[in-house]
This record gives structure tokens, C-alpha cells and sequence, in this order.
């Protein structure tokens, strides 16, 4: 069991906050992935965690027992670094026990917790092989592996596969989904800069923002039903479409007319607005479909990515509207400087009012 409880937790250095208030419950087996900006803390908050750094304010605790001053070896935590750091002289299985080793445990301690985890891992064929002779991806699960052999409560990945190609990363990632799935009572904390690791190995996604937490959720509540702009956009990509307009109607749709003259309705549920209402609108690429009827936006397209299954269109910015980005399905390589209509279904049309979602207020 390894239940995770921050409360009101702060980091400053010297006058600098670059942490502040941060509430978080983490349950025995979740999976959590820190998201945000660079320079957003999301490494520092994990490195608290570790007790790498040291926390200025509020609690940190793990099954009810606050670690603010407990060194990093005596809390039960292993951190899997951007870096696979391994001793380039010895062999993986060298590599993987050496913290047994060190911690004086039984040769046959250590030979046990092994070989578990190389199987858990798939690296017994590897076990006798130097670091030089894996690939990024193998070293990755030694790094992995030699955390996992000392049974901790807690497991941390800072930035694990940001040093993988695309390729490896995501083989690497579904070997992380796969052992998160054989170690279903293991709690993890995960940071990464790629949406992809993060909507779909996370069982919860806890977004940063400016030192604090905008929005934790799962990845679909964060994706359909985000609090505040900083999340609409961060979330998804390419990024939401925010469209400044005016509440003119209300009542089981909220329809808006917005600055470049088209129409949105949104029946978002338990939505609320007055006429009158400055807001922005705020519609997905990938939920924006062509129309012969009322539209939510005309404009000409500017610039076509051809991406095989979907064909990303950019639109020129027509006079006191914002510039749009639509993706549409299949390859239409014929589109660019045509002038196309587009909607999206109420139910995916997202109301925003001083940059926070209307379903929030």
C-alpha cells in the first residue's frame, strides 16, 4: 500500500515561490502523469517527492506518515531518471542487484528479485550482456529493472523516454503500460513533456501551470471537459480552437455569435450564460466537419498537412477573427486557397468566460 498526500504543499527559493498550494491525493495504484510547460515545476514537485528537494511549506505524506524530513533512501521510493546512468563496466544483472548488494541482502535475495524483474521486463536473455551491447530502449528497462528489484512503495519516472526515437519511445511506453499492468498494486508518478505518454498511461493526469495545479483528471475528463483554457489548449493537439464571440441566446443550447459573423451552439451540460456575454468559444480540430448549412466558421485555407490518415488545414485569420486549424479525415490534397464552411456538433462546442470553462462556474 502506498497512498500519496500532499497538502498545501510549497517550494521557494529564497524570495522565488515556484511551487505553491499544491493538493494532491494519490490511491495505492494509480498511475499519475505530471504535465505542464517547461519551467512549470512538474520535476521539482517530483523530485519533492524523492526528497531530492526540500519541501518549504505545507505536508507531504505516504500511508499517513509525513516524509517532509525523511532522508530520500528511508522513504520507500525508487526514481527512474531522463538518464539511464548505468555502470557501463558491469552487466545487467551486476547493474540491477547492486543496491541489493550494497543493502547486504542474500545472494539469494538478489538472485530471486533478478530474475523476477527481467521477467516482468523480458530481459533474461540479457542478463550477462554490458550496457554497450543493449539498445536505448533495453537500457531504459535496466533502469527500470534495477528500481523494481527493491520492491519499493512508490515508483518515479522523471522524463523516462525523452531520450528514445519515436520509434523506441513507443515500444518503450507500451512496455511501461505492460508493467504497470503486471504491478497492479504499484503506485507511480510519471512526468513528461509528450501528450501521448501521457493520455494514455496515465490513470489520472495532473496539468501544471505557473507553479500550481490547473486541472487533475482522468485524460478523457481533461481532454472533453477541461476547466480553464490553459488545459483546453495544452491538452490535444494540435491545440483547441478559441474563437471570441457574444451570447445571444440561451436556454438548452447556448448559441454565439461569434467575431468573424458565424454561429456556435453549445449544449454542453448544466452550461449557464447571459445574453450579452463576452466568451470564447472553443471547438477541437478534429471535432470540426464541412457544411453546406449554418456555419461556425468560413475562411480560406491557407496551408495543408497531408498526414495520411487525417489532413490538418490552417486557415487564413479573416478580419476580427482568430486564425483556426481543422482535421479532417482521409487525404484531400485539393483544398489549399478554397474557401470551406465548417460546424461541429453542440455537444462538442466548449464556452469559456474570463478563461474559465462555463461548466465550472
Amino acid at each position: 500500500m502506498a497512498d500519496l498526500v500532499l497538502k498545501g504543499v510549497e517550494k521557494a527559493y529564497g524570495e522565488v515561490k515556484v511551487l505553491r498550494d499544491i493538493n494532491l491525493d494519490i490511491q495505492t495504484g494509480e498511475l499519475i502523469v505530471f504535465v505542464g510547460p517547461s519551467g512549470c515545476g512538474k520535476s521539482t514537485l517530483l523530485r519533492m517527492i524523492a526528497g531530492l528537494e526540500r519541501i518549504t511549506g505545507g505536508d507531504f505524506s505516504i500511508d499517513g506518515v509525513r516524509m517532509n524530513d525523511v532522508p530520500p533512501a528511508q522513504r520507500g521510493i525508487a526514481m527512474v531518471f531522463q538518464s539511464y546512468a548505468l555502470y557501463p563496466h558491469m552487466t545487467v544483472r551486476d547493474n540491477m542487484s547492486f543496491a541489493l548488494k550494497i543493502a547486504r541482502k542474500s545472494r539469494a535475495e538478489i538472485a530471486a528479485a533478478v530474475d523476477k524483474a527481467a521477467r516482468i521486463l523480458q530481459l533474461t536473455p540479457y542478463l550477462d550482456r554490458l550496457p554497450k551491447a543493449l539498445s536505448g530502449g533495453q537500457r531504459q528497462r535496466v533502469a527500470i529493472g534495477r528500481s523494481i528489484v527493491r520492491d519499493p512503495k512508490v515508483y518515479l519516472f522523471d522524463e523516462p523516454l525523452s531520450n528514445l526515437d519515436a520509434a523506441l519511445r513507443a515500444a518503450t511506453r507500451i512496455e511501461i503500460a505492460q508493467l504497470k499492468e503486471a504491478m497492479p498494486n504499484s503506485t507511480m508518478v510519471y512526468v513528461t513533456h509528450d501528450q501521448v505518454e501521457a493520455m494514455t498511461l496515465a490513470s489520472r493526469i495532473v496539468v501544471l501551470a505557473g507553479g500550481t495545479i490547473a486541472q487533475v483528471g482522468t485524460p478523457l475528463e481533461l481532454y472533453e471537459r477541461p476547466r480553464n483554457e490553459f488545459v483546453a489548449q495544452f491538452i490535444g493537439s494540435p491545440a483547441m480552437n478559441l474563437l471570441g464571440g457574444e451570447v445571444v441566446g440561451i436556454g438548452e443550447e447556448t448559441i454565439v455569435r461569434l467575431d468573424g459573423g458565424g454561429l456556435a451552439r453549445s449544449a454542453v451540460p448544466t452550461m449557464t450564460a447571459d445574453k450579452g456575454l463576452r466568451v470564447n468559444v472553443g471547438v477541437r480540430p478534429e471535432h470540426l466537419r464541412e457544411t453546406d448549412g449554418d456555419a461556425l466558421f468560413t475562411g480560406e485555407v491557407a496551408i495543408t498537412e497531408a498526414l495520411g490518415e487525417v489532413t490538418l488545414l490552417y486557415f487564413t485569420a479573416s478580419e476580427g477573427a482568430a486564425p483556426l486549424v481543422a482535421k479532417l479525415p482521409g487525404i484531400r490534397p485539393n483544398l489549399r486557397h478554397q474557401t470551406l464552411s465548417l460546424t461541429a456538433d453542440p455537444d462538442k462546442v466548449q464556452i469559456f468566460a474570463n478563461g474559465t470553462s462555463l461548466l465550472y462556474r
